[in-house]
């Protein structure tokens, strides 16, 4: 029923929670934790009431209708008594999730700062339910071109697809695992991603307090690029925001004037980052998105999955002709250029002026808004960073994207015709 974290694999797990029992099989720094398998959801759902013209749709509010198994809740006491009962986190591993062909980055439920079985139980509920969230089955439905139904329900081993393109999923099945690991209270977070070419440069985000943030784009984090020399550039941003537990709830707090500008770690702390993604893309197999966080001065890995999308190279000076007077300057997030009308975005109120073609200009974008990046021409953001999991998103849909424009929901307005350049971090209105 409950599998300690160092004994997960992919088959039965999730390619999430696999990736980290490998590394703690490999004596790398990941924090203590176990996994409720893909059994467990599968039991949980498989008698689950649903007329047969009920879809993707009616899952969700099903699953989340459910108490969640006495034995199962049994498993998960015993499994935090033996961790000490700590604040844990909750995370999903999904069969479709974190595999070498989409990373479904954001696509699922994820809970920090949970406390005790009732809370840990009714997080796993809530993993297993989004697994049917909106933005999930959008995600897939993106990710599975041909003319199958967009998922099967719970149970129908029917697949039609080839072999390569069920990764890690049971047989048929769409299924969840869920990660409780101890919570860190991290000082430093962020993301990395580690070079496809042995003599490539790793780059890496940081920025104040826990990780959502950095992954969820409300925060630009510093930027920091180790050469393969071990040459290290870094730029440094504004970290107006931190996030961080304060005691099973998350708070945002302002970050202190003198350090917003000030860099969250130093050179000699990414150089040793690079070489830890080395090593952990030498144990998982190839280039990694690599999650972390240091806490009490010790580095820490918190997921690890194949990078599926890389982003742009940094433009170079001298190879990045001159931008039109006018234009607004940001950070390349996604290669390509788009041209339409510019469509700003505060939250989901705003979701339904969202017209196919339209240009997202936003103060961030959550990972509930993948539903909108199928249809947007491209994306404009004033917060985030490359390595986000929107950004992720963007990528893998072959849409452009321009992050980290100061102001942009304020300097852009409905309905003006704007050109965005996702390799050289340009946008430009076409009167510009």
């Amino acid at each position: 029923m409950i599998v300690p974290l160092v004994e997960a694999v992919s088959d039965t797990c999730g390619g999430k929670a696999g990736a980290l029992g490998t590394l703690l099989r490999a004596g790398l720094p990941v924090p203590d934790g176990f996994v409720v398998p893909y059994a467990a959801y599968l039991a949980a759902v498989r008698d689950l009431d649903l007329g047969e013209s009920d879809g993707p749709d009616a899952m969700r509010p099903a699953i989340e209708a459910r108490p969640v198994d006495a034995s199962v809740i049994d498993a998960l006491g015993r499994a935090l008594d033996e961790l000490g009962d700590p604040p844990v986190a909750v995370r999903s591993s999904a069969s479709n999730e974190d595999t070498g062909r989409a990373s479904a980055a954001g696509q699922h439920e994820s809970f920090l700062a949970v406390r005790g079985v009732g809370g840990v139980a009714d997080a796993v509920r809530a993993c297993w339910a989004s697994l049917f969230s909106p933005r999930a089955i959008d995600y897939r439905r993106e990710d599975r071109p041909d003319d199958r139904p967009d998922d099967q329900p719970p149970g129908d081993l029917r697949d039609d697809r080839p072999d390569d393109r069920r990764e890690d999923r049971p047989p048929g099945e769409l299924a969840m695992a869920v990660i409780v690991q101890r919570q860190l209270d991290a000082e430093v977070s962020g993301v990395m991603f580690t070079p496809a070419d042995p003599y490539g440069a790793t780059e890496i985000e940081a920025s104040w307090g826990l990780g959502p943030s950095i992954v969820g784009g409300t925060v630009t984090p510093d930027a920091y690029r180790v050469a393969g020399d071990g040459t290290v550039t870094r730029t440094i941003a504004d970290k107006r925001t931190r996030l961080d537990r304060h005691g099973t709830r998350l708070v945002v707090r302002d970050v202190p004037a003198p350090a917003r500008d000030r860099a969250a770690i130093d050179d000699a702390t990414a150089t040793r980052l690079a070489e830890l993604g080395e090593e952990i893309a030498a144990v998982l197999g190839g280039p990694q998105d690599i999650e972390w966080a240091i806490a009490d001065g010790r580095t820490w890995i918190l997921q690890a999955r194949p990078v599926t999308a890389a982003p742009p190279p940094p433009p170079s000076p001298s190879a990045t002709p001159d931008a039109p007077a006018g234009a607004l300057a940001g950070t390349p997030g996604s290669r390509g250029t788009a041209t339409g009308a510019a469509r700003i975005v505060r939250g989901p109120g705003d979701f339904a002026r969202v017209s196919p073609g339209d240009i997202l200009v936003c103060p961030f974008t959550d990972p509930a808004w993948t539903p909108l990046l199928r249809i947007a021409a491209g994306v404009v953001t004033e917060t985030g960073g490359v390595l986000s999991h929107a950004a992720i998103v963007a990528r893998e849909l072959g849409i452009p994207a321009v992050l980290g424009v100061p102001d942009a929901t304020g300097r852009l307005h409905d309905d003006t015709v704007i050109t965005i350049d996702g390799t050289t971090g340009a946008v430009t209105t076409r009167d510009a």
